[in-house]
């Protein structure tokens, strides 16, 4: 089991949604962040005043797949949330050790 972890811009959260479940993950976590990477914020006129925004909006979606479906999971994230600006994004891929139903307390790969 591993655990995939992407950052991606806002807009395209319903892109990558729809793109996992075609491919049968059966569920993710979605939380709402700020960050910068090479992009380094920019700059913005409010009011006549200029400042600079260093942490944009980002969104953090963590989705528990089995080993066997990581490399569909990376290709329809990558495709999904693809822009081909800077700023798309990051994946990030670790070992679950283990992954528990509270409902059932059914263990492993059978409580994703």
């Amino acid at each position: 089991m591993k655990l995939i972890t992407a950052i991606i811009k806002p807009f395209k959260l319903d892109d990558v949604r729809e793109a996992l479940s075609e491919i049968g993950v059966a569920g993710i976590t979605v939380t709402e962040v700020k960050g910068f990477g090479r992009q380094q914020g920019h700059t913005e006129l409010y009011r006549g005043a200029e400042y600079v925004v260093d942490f944009l909006p980002k969104v953090k979606i963590e989705a528990a797949v089995g080993t066997d479906l990581v490399d569909k999971a990376i290709e329809a994230i990558t495709k999904a949330a693809n822009t081909g600006k800077i700023g798309d994004g990051k994946i990030f891929v670790t070992q679950l050790e283990q992954a528990i139903r509270i409902r059932t307390n059914e263990t492993g790969p059978a409580a994703l």
